[in-house]
């Protein structure tokens, strides 16, 4: 008799109409014959779906070209589905469901017609961890079927783990012929659905990507109590070899992935990795808040990565590994076979453009799309942490919330308490850059650096936060950070980077108790002696702007946090509303 998923990939596959179907096992033979595949076989848009780099230079490494159209996240094409349009919130796009699933079973009637479609039995997180997740994803593209083998613990395993069960998450995909109005990135919370048409793109189309670890684990982390977020976890050794444990929200272009990856600065100090992008925070046993990282692979923006930016994450991608490494978008050197974006070393006179057009140096356009991507395994990371594949996770004793502000939002902050921490979280915003939006400096909420990411109605997260807070028996601390703060003359007065350890270190040093702070009406803020700036080349007065509170800003910046609590309306918790009070009655 025929198990349940078998039931439904049958279903999946009589929509869909594909020549045949192929589940996928995970093997390293398979990989290599599906990159072959994609290399002499498969089309999308007339083109391969990879070219073979130099593997000498590029261990391992190909190239992925997308449609022009199809380079990003879609979020004005991205929806969440409850059946309540309350329950989705002002933060989401909501169609009816039963419309929806209409207008997509029309869209997807005979979308695989002459190709294959894989099946990817895959989990998020350890499969012998209590807080791990079993999917599968169908999809009619190798390209999503390597990124996902590398992001994910893929294999037949997770088919004998789900056995008769109907619980796990279900993933459609299918790249249609990519034109952007027939594109729907479709989320189904209540019946753990995503369903996606029109994109071959990385978060759009490796469904266990933000569309599973964000919007719909967010859904499930509220029913379950636990907590799905869009983090780093990091361990911090120091010179003793005690490790502590953080996690970090930082939204686009504030730099994650960097602080993710950092290399120490400090003399006994190093940085473990554990995850870039995707937390998983659950309390344990003891009543602690522990993390895992439900993926196992990196999904970067490559311009700007550099051996002077961030040397592990190169290493990463240099490093000889089982996994294939994939670029997407990036320029091309047809002499050498390589790779190549802005801010990477040795800009070459003639390239070709991520869309194969020759291009040289000193042309008005970019050679890499601004975000062209790399695939990498995390287990090439040079200092992934020993506990990554712990199944219990790691015990979380901080958590760090980013900002990009030019002026008001200090080097660092600690919140007092739990409730403070949620307030501090909740009223996140940052700069946009160029890249982002072509508007710089505009300021844009992004409470949590969850914004895109939540799969219902943001005032529930807000006291969803509350309420894990109070299930704890040790909270970890919550503090805020901001790398980016300008002089007069525009330029950067921290120097970031691996530098950035300095303050993780006083974090520590307040966890363990070995310093004071300041109180002050948004937290408390470090005495410029109890961070170390030895070796820095900074400005006494610039340093000390940077960790003090400007009261006239402050009391700017409270009227506009209650212009974004009020899209919420009623859904904002009352806790909320009261530290926003306080906190307008300490500044005026």
């Amino acid at each position: 008799m025929a198990k349940y998923w078998e039931k439904w990939v049958e279903e999946i596959s009589e929509l869909t109409e594909p020549k045949r179907i192929y589940i996928l096992d995970g093997s390293d033979e398979e990989a290599h014959s599906l990159i072959k595949i994609g290399i002499d076989e498969e089309r999308i848009n007339g083109r391969p779906v990879f070219y073979e780099l130099n593997h000498r230079l590029w261990p391992n490494s190909y190239l992925h070209r997308s449609h022009p159209s199809d380079t990003a996240r879609t979020e004005h094409l991205t929806y969440v589905c409850h059946p309540d349009k309350d329950q989705t919130g002002p933060n989401n796009n909501w169609m009816d469901p039963s419309s929806a699933k209409e207008l997509l079973r029309r869209l997807t009637k005979g979308s695989m017609r002459g190709r294959t479609m894989y099946v990817l039995p895959y989990m998020m997180g350890h499969p012998d961890s209590p807080y791990s997740k079993a999917c599968i994803q169908v999809t009619d593209t190798s390209y999503v079927a390597i990124s996902m083998r590398i992001m994910t613990r893929l294999g037949r395993f997770v088919l004998e783990k789900i056995g008769d069960s109907e619980n796990f998450v279900k993933g459609i995909h299918t790249i249609l012929d990519l034109d952007v109005s027939r594109r729907f990135i479709v989320h189904f919370p209540e019946e753990n659905l995503v369903w996606s048409v029109g994109s071959g793109y990385g978060g759009n189309a490796l469904l266990g990507k933000k569309c599973f670890s964000l919007r719909i684990a967010s859904w499930l982390g509220y029913k379950e109590n636990w907590l799905a977020e869009h983090m780093i976890i990091i361990g911090v050794e120091d010179p003793e070899g005690d490790v502590t444990y953080i996690a970090g929200a930082f939204p686009s272009a504030c730099g994650k992935t960097n602080l993710a990856l950092l290399e120490s600065t400090l003399k006994g100090y190093k940085v473990w990795t554990l995850g870039d992008d995707i937390a998983w925070l659950n309390i344990g046993p003891d009543g602690r808040l522990y993390a895992i990282n439900p993926e196992t692979g990196y999904f970067g923006v490559a311009p700007g990565t550099s051996f002077r930016t961030n040397p592990n994450m190169m290493r990463t991608l240099k490093k000889e590994g089982f996994y294939p490494v994939l670029y997407t978008n990036t320029g091309y050197n047809p002499i050498t076979r390589e790779p190549w974006w802005e801010g990477l070393e040795d800009e070459p006179e003639e390239l070709l453009d991520w869309q194969g057009n020759p291009w040289k140096k000193g042309s008005m356009t970019p050679c890499a799309h601004p975000n062209s991507r790399f695939t990498v395994s995390i287990y090439n990371t040079p200092n992934l942490s020993p506990e990554f594949d712990n199944p219990r996770g790691v015990p979380i004793s901080a958590i760090i919330f980013g900002a990009r502000r030019s002026s008001l939002i200090p080097l660092v902050v600690e919140a007092p308490d739990w409730k403070k921490g949620v307030f501090l979280a909740a009223r996140m915003g940052s700069e946009t850059t160029a890249a982002a939006d072509h508007e710089i400096g505009v300021l844009r909420r992004d409470p949590f650096a969850m914004l895109p990411f939540c799969g219902y109605n943001m005032g529930d997260y807000f006291s969803h936060w509350l309420k894990i807070g109070s299930m704890l028996k040790e909270p970890p601390r919550i503090f805020s950070v901001n790398w980016f703060r300008r002089d007069k003359e525009g330029n950067f007065i921290w120097p970031g980077f691996g530098e950035n350890v300095r303050v993780l270190k006083w974090i520590i040093d307040r966890i363990k108790g070995r310093c004071g702070a300041r109180e002050t009406p948004i937290g408390l803020l470090p005495y410029p002696k109890d961070i170390d700036t030895s070796g820095l080349d900074l400005d006494k007065e610039e340093f000390e702007r940077i960790v003090s509170f400007d009261r006239e800003g402050w009391k700017r910046e409270v009227e506009d946090i209650r212009r974004f609590f009020s899209i919420f309306g009623e859904r904002i918790p009352e806790e909320l509303r009261a530290e926003l009070d306080e906190l307008e009655k300490s500044v005026s």
